[in-house]
């Protein structure tokens, strides 16, 4: 079961995001949804991460070891280059906002299962290609984020391990398991259940907006009183869009991939996977709201950026 890379809520992922953001800090002022939006943020990321996760297919793994050049320089980027990037970045930028850090850091470290193949679609690079490589993203940082937040975050705050793997299994391990039976016992043999399968899977981001709403509502005066803070996680973004933009060029070029496949590889290895990183945060860092509400704003900055990147590699595609 696949849905199309372009329904309508992937189109519009980023306004979505947006009108969440503004809806969730004007019910904030009302003292009920202040204090009660919280309890909604993980069931409604679960129900979106079941959603992505009934949107991948796993046994598609082998797909992508046939061009095993962008597959490894890929990876390579994304989970080895990148949490040592990430960690750099923050010494520099967020040393004094620990929280932010931490954000920064579990940002970084999940590259995107969703949107980048819409920008790689846009860019005319291989979409086939970056769809095989969309499991490996999904299961490496299901896998790895744990061990980079034991690693990284344990040394700027306070880290329960048993808490972190309990939650990692709540989030992410849960829904996976639950996504992968489903598609087992359902879609072959029920057509009703199908079709509600189908719904949820399409409609993933619509649960990310009732999670970023209901954020924003619980944890907006945090915001409002300290915009400063946004302003903060802007540069370090930015430089890690731009250093890895030229790095995959540089790549691309020594290792001579084709214009599809400089895309496909500058794509995957540029945008985040914040819906993730957003889940274990909320759950695991409750009492430090700046680390959720860091990756919660992080679309609204990579947007922007994935669209010039896309309208940048069209301008460099060979005539």
């Amino acid at each position: 079961m696949e849905v199309s890379i372009l329904k309508w809520t992937e189109k519009f992922q980023s306004l979505l995001v947006i009108a969440a953001v503004f809806i969730g800090l004007t019910l904030g002022q009302i003292t009920w949804f202040s204090e009660n939006a919280v309890y909604l943020i993980v069931p409604a990321l679960v129900v979106m991460l079941y959603g992505v996760f009934l949107n991948t297919t796993l046994s598609r793994l082998g797909n992508a070891l046939q061009n095993y050049k962008v597959t490894g320089l890929s990876l390579g980027i994304n989970f080895l280059w990148t949490p040592i990037f990430a960690w750099g970045l923050g010494a520099i930028f967020l040393r004094d906002t620990a929280d932010l850090w931490v954000g920064l850091m579990m940002l970084m470290v999940t590259p995107c299962t969703d949107w980048y193949l819409i920008f790689t679609s846009i860019a005319k690079g291989d979409v086939t290609l970056a769809t095989a490589l969309l499991p490996w993203n999904l299961l490496l940082q299901v896998m790895l984020l744990p061990i980079y937040l034991l690693i990284f975050a344990g040394k700027l705050v306070y880290l329960n391990t048993f808490i972190l793997l309990e939650n990692v299994v709540l989030v992410l391990v849960f829904p996976l398991l639950l996504a992968l039976i489903s598609k087992r016992l359902i879609q072959k043999n029920n057509h009703v259940g199908r079709q509600i399968l189908l719904k949820i899977a399409a409609n993933q981001t619509v649960f990310l907006a009732i999670a970023i709403a209901a954020m924003f509502a619980s944890q907006g005066q945090i915001l409002m009183q300290r915009p400063d803070l946004l302003l903060k996680m802007l540069m370090p973004v930015l430089i890690f869009f731009g250093v890895n933009f030229w790095l995959g060029q540089l790549i691309g070029r020594l290792a001579k991939f084709s214009y599809e496949e400089v895309v496909c590889f500058n794509c995957t290895t540029l945008a985040r996977n914040s819906p993730i990183a957003l889940a274990i945060a909320t759950s695991t860092f409750g009492e430090r709201p700046l680390i959720a509400l860091a990756l919660a704003i992080e679309p609204l900055i990579e947007f922007p950026v994935m669209v010039l990147v896309s309208q940048l590699l069209l301008r460099l595609r060979p005539c």
